[in-house]
């Protein structure tokens, strides 16, 4: 096998020099390794890094708790009535959404669940639920308890696509196949906006428009894609969405999730919710007592169910803010697109037998996320990987999970994780 050559560290860093988006690496807080400099972190996938800006972020909202009390709730620097505002537009313009169509609240299977609530309605033969195989544990269990509470029975209405023999991703063609022999039984699709495990970036907007023709409802997790791709939720006629925003939004460990929700169904009465008191009419939330009835806000607030929990979203508002600051999920998908090329690349200068890309050659079917299949001893691969100070993810049996991340990850810490998994890789042979 071939270790990457000088020239390509002395493209590395000519592509790093002329990376407007690299002084971003500065605003967040990097793990310290044991020679004391920075790891080389990849695993935005899984938990994304600390904005610098959010110690003050917490310590506004800490500050007005302490002076203000409960009159932080209109008095505050951001009152926190109605403080899950401020993420309308920020939020709508990661997803593709317009404003009212998102919300930040609960956590994405908590949000899942309230959406399979609200449209997942079985109705004669059209009654079963298409996912893709390997789909995310919290996916698969969520999906099947909605079919039991229908009275379904997960065996027979789940429908499952699978790749092709021998593939490892789906392809939007079988997809599309599969919707135009088998739409009329199926209720809903919920499917990734990209899968976690080989990183391949769905086709939503083709997979929608094939879902629509056949009468299916619409939905996608896009933990792995908020803040990952750009998205067009609203053109797209996704009817609703969810997501989490600790991985590549970097709001932190079990951070607050978003939830979208097409305008078309804002005002629909036909559907139902399990509602809460901060999903009602702000106008009419605090005369409870004299409204009984349940009043739903306009748009995607209709869901919500309690007051938003500010000390969490508070982390939330300075990731955001750097995205605005680094122009939009365009502006990053363009490096992340030359990222994941030059990861590839270097790759393939490895020429390591059994060492196999599951996810997609093509830019425009993967988000920021090499899967590498490994072979025998991937383990020992990655605890070497561990031990020189590369943050990556191990799934089980074989695969090792890189997410080079445009805000804060360089085209040198592509190539010298490349490096040294080729150094491992020999260790272990």
């Amino acid at each position: 096998m071939s270790r990457p050559s000088d020239q390509a560290l002395a493209r590395a860093v000519e592509l790093d020099r002329e990376d407007s988006l690299a002084p971003f690496r500065d605003r967040f807080f990097l793990p310290a390794g044991k020679s004391g400099t920075a790891k080389r972190y990849f695993c935005g996938n899984s938990l994304g890094l600390q904005p610098r800006s959010v110690a003050d972020l917490l310590r506004q909202e800490l500050d007005d708790w302490a002076r203000l009390a409960v009159d932080a709730h209109f008095h505050g620097a951001t009152p926190w009535f109605s403080y899950h505002e401020v993420f309308r537009e920020s939020m709508a313009a990661i997803v593709g959404a317009l404003p009212g169509e998102v919300v930040v609240m609960n956590s994405l299977t908590a949000n899942l669940h309230l959406m399979m609530t609200s449209f997942f309605r079985p109705d004669g033969p059209q009654r079963k639920i298409l996912v893709e195989e390997s789909a995310f544990p919290s996916d698969t269990y969520a999906v099947k308890s909605h079919l039991r509470l229908h009275g379904l029975d997960p065996v027979k209405d789940l429908i499952v696509a699978r790749p092709r023999d021998g593939e490892s991703c789906l392809r939007t063609a079988d997809l599309e196949q599969l919707l135009e022999e088998r739409g009329s039984e199926i209720a809903l699709v919920m499917l990734p906006g990209v899968q976690y495990y080989t990183g391949e970036l769905f086709d939503i907007g083709r997979i929608t428009s094939a879902a629509r023709k056949q009468g299916c409802t619409v939905g996608f997790d896009l933990a792995h894609a908020a803040g990952n791709v750009p998205l067009r939720l609203h053109d797209w006629g996704v009817d609703f969405a969810v997501w989490c925003t600790y991985k590549y939004l970097n709001a932190g460990p079990g951070a607050v999730a978003g939830c979208f929700v097409h305008q078309r169904h804002e005002r629909r009465s036909d559907l139902p919710r399990l509602a809460g008191w901060w999903g009602n009419d702000p106008e009419s939330r605090f005369r409870m007592h004299l409204i009984p009835d349940f009043q739903p806000a306009d748009g995607a607030d209709g869901w919500q169910l309690s007051n938003p929990p500010v000390l969490a979203l508070a982390p939330l508002r300075a990731s955001l803010g750097l995205f605005q600051e680094a122009g939009g999920m365009e502006a990053l998908r363009s490096k992340s697109i030359r990222l994941t090329r030059f990861f590839e690349e270097q790759i393939e200068l490895l020429d390591c037998p059994g060492l196999e890309v599951l996810t997609p050659a093509d830019p425009d079917r993967r988000g920021a996320q090499l899967s590498i299949r490994i072979g025998q001893e991937s383990e020992k691969v990655f605890r070497f990987l561990l031990d020189k100070d590369f943050v990556v993810d191990y799934r089980r049996p074989d695969v090792i999970r890189a997410a080079p991340v445009p805000l804060y990850n360089s085209f040198q810490d592509v190539l010298e994780l490349c490096r040294c998994l080729g150094e491992g890789m020999g260790v272990v042979r």
